[in-house]
C-alpha cells in the first residue's frame, strides 16, 4: 500500500457516521458526502450538482417503488420520507449535516462549492426565485401530468384533471420559454441551479411522461434549445445515470 493509500484509509478510519441510516445503507467511503436517491425528475438535480462541482460522493439507490423512502432508517434522514437526501460528513464548521428537500440541498451545495450560484446578491436572490418556482409549480404540475397521462390517472374518463395540469403545465413552459429568449440559460451566461433543478422536469415532461404532444412542446423553441445544451453537458449526461442501478 502507498503512503497516499494509506493516509486516505487512514483519514476514512477516523471519520465516523453515527446516523440510523447507516444501519440500512452502510457506507464504503464514510469522508465523502453520501446521497440518498433515485434518478426521479427531483432525484436527478442532485446527482447533476455532485457531477458539475466534482464533489467526491457515494451515492445509495432508495428504491421507492419498494418503499425503502418509508424505511424507519431513511425516515430518520428524511421524515418526509421522499428523496433525495444527503448526509455530509463535512457540513458547515465541519459538522456532519443531514439534509432533505432537492432545493435545499442544491443551494447547500452551491455555497458549500462556490458554484452555479453568483456571489451577487441581487442575482443570487434572482436565482433562487427561479429555484422556487421550479420547486412550487413546475414539479408540482409536470408531476400531474404524469399521473394523468401516463399513470393510474391514465385510466380515468374524465380527462378534466389532466387536461387542466396539461394546460398550467403548458402556461409554465411558456414562462421559461420568454425567460430563455435571448439567453442560453435561466440566468443569462451563466449556468446556474434555476438550470439544474428545471432539466430533468422538462426532459421527463416529454419523454418518461410522453406528454410532448399533450403540452404543445414543440411550440417552445428556447426551450427546446435550452433542454438541447443542457443535456449535452457531460456532468449531465453521467448526473441523469447517478443510483440508476
Amino acid at each position: 500500500m502507498s503512503w497516499r493509500s494509506s493516509a486516505r484509509l487512514s483519514r476514512r478510519q477516523k471519520v465516523i457516521l453515527n446516523h440510523p441510516i447507516f444501519t440500512r445503507w452502510p457506507v464504503q467511503y464514510p469522508d465523502r458526502l453520501q446521497l440518498f436517491s433515485l434518478p426521479t425528475p427531483n432525484g436527478v438535480k442532485v446527482g447533476i450538482m455532485l457531477e458539475e462541482t466534482s464533489l467526491a460522493y457515494e451515492p445509495h439507490r432508495i428504491d421507492i417503488m419498494a418503499d425503502e423512502s418509508h424505511d424507519p432508517a431513511f425516515l430518520a434522514l428524511n421524515p418526509n420520507g421522499k428523496i433525495p437526501a444527503i448526509y455530509d460528513p463535512d457540513g458547515p464548521s465541519g459538522t456532519p449535516l443531514p439534509l432533505f428537500e432537492s432545493g435545499a440541498i442544491l443551494l447547500y451545495l452551491a455555497d458549500k462549492t462556490g458554484q452555479f450560484i453568483s456571489a451577487d446578491p441581487n442575482t443570487r436572490y434572482e436565482t433562487i426565485q427561479w429555484l422556487m418556482w421550479q420547486m412550487g409549480g413546475v414539479g408540482p404540475m409536470f408531476g400531474q401530468v404524469g399521473f394523468f397521462n401516463k399513470f393510474a390517472g391514465k385510466a380515468y374518463e374524465d380527462k378534466r384533471p389532466r387536461d387542466r395540469y396539461a394546460t398550467e403545465s403548458a402556461r409554465l413552459l411558456g414562462v421559461l420559454d420568454e425567460r430563455l429568449a435571448g439567453r442560453d440559460w435561466v440566468m443569462g451566461a451563466d449556468y446556474s441551479i434555476a438550470d439544474i433543478s428545471l432539466l430533468g422536469w422538462v426532459r421527463n415532461l416529454i419523454g418518461f411522461y410522453e406528454a410532448r404532444e399533450l403540452v404543445g412542446f414543440d411550440r417552445f423553441l428556447h426551450v427546446q434549445a435550452w433542454l438541447e445544451r443542457g443535456l449535452a453537458r457531460p456532468a449531465v449526461q453521467r448526473g441523469l445515470q447517478v443510483t440508476a442501478a
